[in-house]
C-alpha cells in the first residue's frame, strides 16, 4: 500500500484528493536497453513502435518552463511532470514505478483490463490522465520509473502484478523482487546496447512527494515526444533524484 506522498489537486476548485501512491523523487537516470534493433526513428508496422514523452514543468516564480526529462535530473518543490504514450504499432508498453519504501505500482496501462478495452494505435495516453500533472511537494526520497515495451504482452509481469494487488505485506516483498528481476531479464537480453548515463542535470533543491494538479493553461507534454521502434523488446529506467 502506497502512502500519500502524492495528492491530487483540482485547481479549479483547489480541492485536495488522495492519489494512493507516494513518489518521493530523486534524480532521473534513463537506462536504455534493447532486445532486437531499436532506435528513435519512424513507426514500425511490426514489432515495437510507439511515441514516448516524459517532460517536466519547472517552476520559476510565476512562470513555468517545459523541458524533456534527462537521464538524471534534480527537481524542486513545485516542479511538475507528466508522461505520454502513443502506440504506432500493435505492441505493448508498460510504465512501472518502484520505490524502495513503498513498493511498485503500474502507472500504464492504468489497469491491466485496459489492454482489452481501451488500447489503440494513434491514441495519446497521458500519465497522469487528462489535464492532470504530478507536482512535487516538500518531502524527499528516491523514485524509479521503468518503461518496458514488447511486441508481445509481458504475461509474466502482468501475472506478478495481479498477484501483488491482492497479496499481504509479506508476500508483496517477494513479488517486488520477482517483478524487478523480470525487468532486469529484459535489460540483459541486449546488455551491450545499454546507453551510458548522462551527467545529472540540477534543477532545484530539496523535494519529495507529489501532488496531482490540473490547469487550463498547461502545455501538452506530447510536444516532447520521440518515436521509438524495436524489433523485439526494450527497457528504459528513469530514476528521479531529489535531495
Amino acid at each position: 500500500m502506497f502512502s500519500s506522498g502524492w495528492h491530487m489537486i483540482d485547481t479549479k476548485r483547489r480541492r485536495p484528493m488522495a492519489l494512493g501512491l507516494s513518489f518521493f523523487l530523486l534524480g532521473l537516470c534513463a537506462l536504455f536497453v534493447e532486445s532486437g534493433s531499436c532506435a528513435a526513428a519512424g513507426p514500425s508496422k511490426e514489432g515495437v513502435g510507439f511515441r514516448w514523452a516524459f517532460g517536466a514543468l519547472l517552476a520559476n516564480g510565476d512562470d513555468r518552463k517545459l523541458e524533456r526529462m534527462g537521464e538524471e535530473m534534480t527537481l524542486k518543490t513545485g516542479d511538475q511532470f507528466k508522461m505520454m504514450v502513443e502506440l504506432e504499432s500493435n505492441c505493448f508498453v508498460y510504465v512501472i514505478y518502484h520505490n524502495a519504501k513503498d513498493g511498485v505500482k503500474m502507472l500504464f496501462p492504468y489497469d491491466l483490463d485496459q489492454l482489452n478495452t481501451d488500447y489503440q494505435i494513434a491514441k495519446r495516453y497521458y500519465i497522469p490522465q487528462g489535464d492532470a500533472w504530478f507536482e512535487l511537494d516538500q518531502h524527499v526520497g528516491s523514485e524509479t520509473f521503468h518503461v518496458l515495451a514488447s511486441a508481445k504482452r509481458l504475461a509474466s509481469i502482468e501475472d506478478l502484478f495481479r498477484q501483488y494487488e491482492s497479496a499481504n505485506a509479506a508476500r508483496r516483498s517477494e513479488l517486488i523482487k520477482q517483478i524487478l528481476e523480470e525487468i532486469q531479464e529484459i535489460k540483459k537480453e541486449r546488455h551491450e546496447l545499454v546507453a551510458p548515463a548522462e551527467r545529472p542535470v540540477p534543477i532545484g533543491g530539496a523535494i519529495r512527494g507529489l501532488e496531482k494538479v490540473q490547469g487550463n493553461n498547461q502545455p501538452d507534454v506530447a510536444a516532447l515526444a520521440e518515436s521509438v521502434t524495436c524489433s523485439g523488446s526494450l527497457a528504459r529506467t528513469y530514476t528521479i533524484e531529489h535531495q
